[in-house]
């Protein structure tokens, strides 16, 4: 074990403790008041979150005056928004209660992943509804049908069971591991919708508990606080909204991929990459490990001969692997066709997006077409991605491979014209192991949450079409803005005149020296 790295900067009101001070100032405060905002969505997502048409919980009187009653609906958009920037707050403040980063924080950090986790496990399904899209696919799997070659539109009432209209005809992205989940969950429930979400949220948290373990011990290799690492990634608001709130199978991913880095790096290379194939069965995306894996295995010394030996090993297990589970559900390796059927094209955020949408407009102004300019903008950015990880891959410090892939990795993300919340939560991770410095990268970081908090907030919000005015969608507009209003006015609060994390979004911070190695 690492010793504890004294915090500096805002993060510990720029103090080392004197002998016999207490490393963590009064935790419980914070730890009570995410607390209080776990709880607070909790309550919101009864009249907001989504629910299966076919939920039976429809009919609960709580549910019925939150979801067909406009001041219901106000309360639920109102306590989801307060309750979720109170979280942002909350972590903030942790963290600024910590003078030095040792097992104290720890425990306090744990002590915040849990006291804010659990109330999540309890929420109608929040900010996606992907997880009845799983449901749907897992009664594609019982029902006999093959999910990479048939949507959800194939089977009976498929509209009852609330997946987004965007999975009728898509096929499924994922890859085998997960389709036996999700067929292991629906035949288990009996495709009960509720009984069906709690699963899936207990696979997604043994993926948080996943990156609970290998977060800080990454973090130990990397000569970087494991406490202040766990800290950034586990409490983070976003992390654990995306993952236990929203229920998406990137929780079991990211913490599949984080543990076969860290057993790749501690010299159990083949278990490594049984562990980083098993992320890629869930979904593909962690492919992009495999070729840094190569490179550990091969050794820091190593010619090309030898890397080229090595690549060809890693690639080859793994494919073994895939190929043996495509064997299993006779299934094949349908999901590359799939890979491209979630999501929207482009979102307005998204750096890539936002030039595709100005050339877009620009273009039609003058009479040309627009959004074929707009697809090559897009291509270019995935080309440049593909590029960026190709130099990551090929040139760099043997010492700085991890950071090398958390670069490609980032760059896959920036670079892509849709970049979702947790497609952010996936990278997390990986810089915090590999070294945040106290400075405008932590800042950074805030900023970041704090966006994303504010625009999940405001995204997906389930309200009723006979609560719409005539102008179909008028009221889901208002709603939408209403929530985003008060997180923007929360996220100002935070900014500008908390007299506490204020300070942190405006001052210099001195850097926390962190030496990124394997």
């Amino acid at each position: 074990m690492t010793a504890p790295v004294p915090a500096t900067g805002e993060m510990a009101a720029s103090v080392i403790p004197e002998p016999g001070a207490a490393e963590v100032d009064n935790a419980r405060s914070p730890i009570l008041a995410g607390l209080v905002g776990s709880v607070l969505m909790v309550f919101g997502s009864l009249g907001v979150g989504w629910l299966a048409p076919v939920s039976e919980l429809r009919r609960v009187p709580i549910f019925i005056w939150m979801r067909t009653e406009a001041i219901g609906v106000a309360l639920a958009i109102v306590l989801v928004a307060v309750g979720g920037m109170l979280l942002v707050r909350s972590w903030l403040r942790l963290g600024q209660r910590v003078r030095v980063w040792g097992p104290a924080a720890r425990k306090a950090t744990l002590q915040a992943i849990a006291a804010w986790g659990l109330p999540l496990m309890f929420t109608v399904p929040l900010f996606s509804r992907d997880v009845y899209a799983y449901i749907g696919q897992g009664r594609l799997m019982v029902e006999g049908f093959n999910p990479y070659e048939n949507g959800i539109s194939a089977l009976s009432n498929y509209f009852q069971l609330g997946a987004d209209k965007q999975w009728t005809e898509a096929p499924v992205p994922y890859g085998q591991l997960f389709l036996w989940i999700e067929q292991f969950v629906v035949w288990s429930t009996n495709v009960q919708p509720e009984a069906s979400v709690m699963l899936f949220r207990l696979v997604a948290l043994f993926g948080v508990v996943l990156c609970v373990i290998y977060v800080p011990k990454l973090a130990e290799l990397h000569g970087v606080n494991p406490h202040r690492a766990l800290w950034l990634t586990a409490a983070n608001p976003l992390f654990l909204t995306n993952f236990i709130a929203s229920v998406h199978n990137d929780a079991l991913m990211i913490g599949l991929a984080l543990a076969g880095l860290y057993y790749a790096a501690t010299r159990r290379v083949v278990l490594g990459i049984v562990l980083v194939t098993l992320s890629i069965a869930v979904k593909p995306i962690t492919i992009v490990f495999l070729p840094f894996i190569g490179l550990i295995w091969a050794g820091k010394n190593a010619g090309w001969p030898r890397k080229f030996l090595f690549w060809g090993l890693t690639g080859g297990l793994s494919l073994a692997i895939l190929y043996g589970l495509s064997l299993v559900n006779g299934f094949g390796f349908g999901w590359i066709n799939g890979l491209s059927a979630p999501g929207s094209l482009f979102i307005w955020y998204a750096p890539v997006g936002l030039v595709g949408l100005v050339v877009a407009s620009v273009s039609n102004a003058f009479g040309l077409d627009g959004w074929t300019l707009a697809d090559w903008v897009f291509d270019a950015g995935k080309l440049l991605a593909v590029g960026i990880v190709a130099f990551q891959i090929f040139r760099g410090e043997h010492e700085r491979l991890i950071r090398r892939l958390t670069l490609g990795f980032a760059a896959i993300v920036v670079l892509a014209p849709m970049i979702q919340a947790w497609y952010v939560v996936w990278l997390i991770p990986l810089f915090a192991v590999t070294g945040i410095r106290n400075d405008w990268q932590v800042k950074a970081l805030y900023f970041i949450v704090s966006f994303f908090m504010i625009y999940a907030i405001s995204d997906q919000l389930e309200v009723f079409p006979y609560l719409q005015t005539e102008d179909l969608g008028l009221a889901l507009v208002l709603a939408r803005f209403a929530a985003a209003i008060t997180g923007l006015l929360f996220a100002m609060y935070l900014i500008f005149m908390d007299p506490d994390t204020k300070r942190l979004f405006r001052k210099s911070a001195e850097p926390v020296t962190e030496r990124p190695v394997i």
